[in-house]
C-alpha cells in the first residue's frame, strides 16, 4: 500500500511510521508517498507516487547504483536546512536551545580528498564507490563531487588494482590532491616484493603522481605533496587527514580565527598536520597536542620554513587516555579542540574543570558534539555562535563549528 513519509534518519534514508513497524525508504523525503518492495524493514528501490516540492533530478547518471551520495534527489536548500536541524536537534535532545547562523556548502566538483576502492574482476578491474548498502563496487566517471585531477588519476589506480590486488580481496585507495599533483595511498593490498615494487614505481612516474605508498610504504615520491596551511608549506605523511575541501577549510579556518582572536596562547588538540594551529601562529604562540608524532613533525617542519610566525611548540599524546588537565590548559588564553567523530568527552571534563574562558569547537558528529556542549554548558560556557560546515556535499555527513565563550 502506499507509504507516507515522515521525516529523515541521520543517515538521510526516509523514515514511514506504519501499523507494522517503523520503514526506512532510500531516496525519499518528508511528505511523499511512495511504494515498493518491503525487505527487513526497508524500501531499498522506492517508487515516488507524489514527489516533494523539494524533489529535483539527481545531477549525476550513477546517482541510483552508487553509495557515495544520497541526497542528490533533494534541492540545496532542503539539504541545507536539514544538516542545520540534524544538528540543532541533537542540541535540543540534549536540552540545548541553539540555531545554526549559516551553512557553508562546497561546491560540486570541489572534493580534494577520497577514499575509493579497488577490486580485480576476470576481464579486469573495478574502481569507484561502493554501491548504496553493499560491497558492491561502482565505477563513477564523471564523479561531480571529486576535483577532476581525482578523476584523471582514475585509471592509475585502476592499474595499481590489477597489480596489487588479490582475486578476493578489497585495496582501500586514499586519493589526495596536493600542491604537487595527486597522492596515492593503497592499503590492503599484496605484500610487497621486488616486482611490485618495480612496476608500482614505473606506474607513478608513468601517471605522473606526486607520491604512492602501498600499505604504510612509500614506494615513490617524485615531489613533496605539499599542503598550505596559512604562510606554511607542509609535506604530511602519506594518507593523512585533511579536510575533505579547500573551500571547507577555508571557512573552518576563519571561523577558529576570529573565535579566538586577541588570544596570546592558543592550545590546537587533535592538530593533525597544523590546519589551525599554523594560521593561528600568525597572531599568537600555539601548542599543538595530536597523537600522530609523524603528523606533528610535518607541522614542525612546516612551521620551521615559514617566515614570520610565532612560536609553535608540539606535543604527542592520546588525548582520549591522556587529556590536558586543568592546570595546563588554565596556561592558554584560548583553545581549540577538533577530535574525530567520537567526540572528546575526556578532554571537555577537564575543561570544564578549568578556568578557560574562550573555546572554538570543530566536530564532524553532532550526536558527540551535543554531548560535549551539553558538558561544557553545565561548566559555565555559552554557546555564542555556531555553522555547520558542509564538505561531503550531497552525503549525511556534517560538519559544524562551534564558538564557547565563558565568563
Amino acid at each position: 500500500m502506499p507509504i507516507t513519509i515522515d521525516r529523515l534518519s541521520i543517515l538521510a534514508d526516509g523514515i514511514a511510521e506504519t501499523p507494522t513497524g517503523r520503514l526506512h525508504v532510500a531516496m525519499a523525503l518528508p511528505g511523499e508517498t511512495v511504494e515498493g518492495e518491503i525487505e527487513a524493514g526497508r524500501i531499498a528501490a522506492p517508487r515516488i507516487l507524489s514527489p516533494a516540492p523539494e524533489r529535483v533530478k539527481a545531477p549525476c547518471p550513477h546517482y541510483r547504483a552508487c553509495g557515495g551520495c544520497v541526497l542528490q534527489h533533494a534541492s540545496d536548500g532542503f539539504v541545507e536546512r536539514w544538516k542545520a536541524e540534524v544538528v540543532e536537534n541533537a542540541l535540543a535532545a540534549r536540552g540545548i536551545a541553539a540555531t545554526v547562523c549559516r551553512v557553508e556548502t562546497s561546491p560540486a566538483f570541489s572534493r580534494r580528498r577520497a577514499g575509493l576502492s579497488g577490486r580485480r574482476t576476470k576481464k579486469g578491474a573495478l574502481v569507484g564507490f561502493h554501491a548504496r548498502a553493499s560491497d558492491t563496487v561502482v565505477e563513477v566517471p564523471g564523479c561531480r563531487v571529486l576535483r577532476p585531477a581525482l578523476i584523471a588519476a582514475l585509471p592509475a589506480v585502476t592499474e595499481a588494482t590489477l597489480l596489487g590486488a588479490s582475486r578476493k580481496g578489497e585495496i582501500a585507495f586514499a586519493l589526495t590532491l596536493s600542491e604537487a599533483g595527486v597522492e596515492v595511498a593503497a592499503t590492503g593490498g599484496k605484500e610487497m616484493e621486488p616486482a611490485l615494487f618495480q612496476s608500482l614505481a614505473a606506474l607513478a612516474q608513468a601517471h605522473d603522481l606526486a607520491r604512492l605508498s602501498w600499505n604504510g610504504e612509500t614506494i615513490a615520491a617524485r615531489r613533496p605533496a605539499l599542503q598550505s596551511f596559512g604562510p606554511a608549506q607542509v609535506t604530511p605523511p602519506p594518507g593523512a587527514f585533511l579536510q575533505a575541501t579547500a573551500e571547507g577549510e577555508a571557512a573552518l579556518v576563519a571561523f577558529v580565527l576570529r573565535a579566538t582572536e586577541g588570544a596570546a596562547r592558543i592550545a590546537d588538540l587533535f592538530a593533525g598536520c597544523g590546519t589551525f594551529s599554523l594560521p593561528l601562529a600568525r597572531g599568537a604562540e600555539v601548542h599543538a597536542v595530536e597523537g600522530e608524532a609523524e603528523m606533528l613533525a610535518a607541522l614542525d617542519r612546516g612551521w620551521r620554513g615559514a617566515p614570520g610566525l610565532k612560536k609553535v611548540t608540539h606535543a604527542a599524546r592520546d588525548l582520549f587516555r591522556r587529556p590536558l588537565l586543568p592546570d595546563e590548559i588554565d596556561r592558554f588564553d584560548a583553545l581549540v579542540l577538533d577530535p574525530p567523530r567520537a567526540g572528546a568527552e575526556a578532554q571537555v571534563a577537564e575543561i570544564a574543570a578549568s578556568k578557560l574562558t574562550r573555546l572554538a569547537y570543530v566536530s564532524c558528529n553532532p550526536v558527540t558534539f551535543a554531548r560535549d556542549a551539553e558538558r561544557l554548558i553545565g561548566a559555565g560556557f555559552v554557546l555564542e555562535e555556531l555553522i555547520v560546515v558542509d564538505q561531503f556535499r550531497w552525503s549525511a555527513h556534517i560538519e559544524l563549528a562551534a564558538r564557547f565563550v565563558r565568563a
